[in-house]
């Protein structure tokens, strides 16, 4: 009985294995795929925000000119990136970035 239940312990993670390459159905294939964009897609939206809060902040504190045209950058280098990748549409990405300048400017 204990050889049976080592055997059988010892094929659960190829068993497990197999069942991860099985063949799947392609509807089912195409909503896995979805929630790993979903994912990946809101994880890099939420680190232009980030930048972008940060550009406002430094803004807010008024930090030294160098300082603001670096945040800046790093927010076209997202924004453009992420046109790039189909993330965002050109037209808000060039949008968001008039903006941010105009209030740079205006400061």
């Amino acid at each position: 009985m204990a050889e049976e239940k080592a055997a059988s312990a010892e094929k659960a993670p190829q068993q497990k294995k197999k069942e991860e390459n099985a063949r799947q159905p392609s509807a089912l294939k195409r909503d896995i795929q979805s929630k790993k964009r979903r994912e990946s897609n809101r994880s890099y939206r939420s680190s232009v925000l980030t930048a972008v809060r940060a550009l406002e902040a430094a803004l807010e504190k008024k930090e030294a000119p160098e300082t603001i045209k670096a945040k800046l950058n790093s927010v076209y280098h997202l924004m453009d990136k992420g046109v790039k990748k189909g993330i965002y549409k050109s037209n808000k990405a060039a949008r968001t970035k008039s903006r941010l300048t105009a209030r740079i400017q205006s400061a």
